[in-house]
């Protein structure tokens, strides 16, 4: 793995302004930074990346298995108990995810170390599906970069492809797609999501979650008082089960994305020391990151963060010619993260 700094382009950030980027900086400081890239070997990728988070992607629903049907799990993940049976039935029923991020730290000498699991409302679709496509596109363009580089992502395909098959499932009905006021990050994320949804042929429909109402008959509706029968809300579930209206939602007939049973999935008592004494399939060669004090214990981390290599917020890849045929290039960000968009 090696870290290869580069120049930035001239002018990205207008272009981020013409293409809607308006969260490329947040809080006074930048988010967006092309200043770097990583480079790995194939290996690497296949073996310390992909096959790890498959596995642990599969452990995690096992988890997600046991704990649905067990109280005292419940209890521990702290799930209010009104709520125990839809979640259950949730998963019986296997109702359908749409994606998943899991949160990995990787340091480029074994496999990928598990952070957390961000199965509910996990952002950084827009700048890893479409903007550093952009990117790297400019970056061929003026000769920085071989034209035969490519780029190991395909998040925005998957979406879309995600998207067609929950399409062919529910045809004819609108999706509504939900996100709160305070966060320019939250509503590209969700617009990108929108345009996604729309090219699978997709009727949308966008309202705040703060503009969802509760219509005669315990329906949920929209500002325009047309009912939601489809929601994909990027607000996470630990908030809306403790929210006032949240035992109404016990009584409308919405489908949401994420599922109800993603509030286990996403859970941080999903890690250990949580759930030490749950029995898993199989201790996977990832393992889970140490505690400071090198005891072995997980230590829950609540924020995205990529600790060990302290990257910037995005994720792309190019592969680079002249650099041998199993060479592959990350572009700055989130190294250690694979995008799953289906559980089932």
């Amino acid at each position: 793995m090696h870290r290869i700094t580069t120049e930035e382009r001239p002018g990205w950030r207008a272009q981020a302004k013409e293409f809607g980027f308006k969260f490329h900086s947040m809080y006074g400081e930048p988010y967006w930074d092309e200043t770097a890239y990583y480079c790995f070997d194939l290996e690497q990728i296949e073996q310390h990346l992909e096959a790890p988070t498959e596995e642990i992607h599969q452990m995690c629903l096992q988890v997600v298995g046991q704990v649905v049907g067990d109280e005292a799990l419940l209890e521990r993940f702290q799930i209010p108990e009104s709520y125990w049976d839809r979640i259950l039935r949730s998963w019986q029923d296997r109702e359908p995810s749409f994606y998943s991020r899991i949160d990995l730290a990787y340091d480029g000498t074994g496999p990928a170390k598990l952070y957390e699991n961000n199965a509910d409302t996990p952002t950084s679709l827009y700048e890893k599906g479409f903007w550093q496509w952009l990117w790297l596109e400019d970056k061929i363009s003026i000769g920085e970069l071989p034209s035969t580089t490519d780029q190991f992502n395909s998040l925005q395909e998957k979406l879309i492809g995600r998207f067609e098959r929950l399409a062919a499932d529910h045809p004819n009905e609108t999706l509504h797609l939900s996100c709160c006021k305070d966060s320019e990050e939250d509503r590209g994320t969700v617009q990108y999501l929108e345009d996604c949804a729309k090219q699978a042929g997709i009727l949308c429909k966008f309202v705040y979650i703060e503009d969802i109402g509760h219509g005669e008959g315990d329906f949920l509706t929209d500002f325009d008082n047309q009912i939601i029968e489809r929601l994909f809300k990027l607000y996470p579930w630990e908030f809306m089960l403790r929210e006032e209206y949240g035992p109404l939602l016990l009584k409308t007939n919405v489908s949401f994305l994420e599922p109800w049973w993603k509030a286990i999935l996403s859970n941080k008592a999903l890690l250990p020391p949580a759930l030490e004494d749950v029995p898993r399939p199989s201790q996977p060669a990832t393992g889970l990151v140490r505690g400071r004090n090198g005891d072995g214990r997980c230590r829950p981390v609540c924020e995205e963060t990529n600790l060990l290599l302290s990257l910037p917020d995005t994720l792309s890849a190019i592969g680079g010619q002249g650099l041998g045929r199993d060479r592959v290039f990350f572009w700055s960000g989130w190294v250690a993260t694979r995008w799953g968009v289906e559980c089932f």
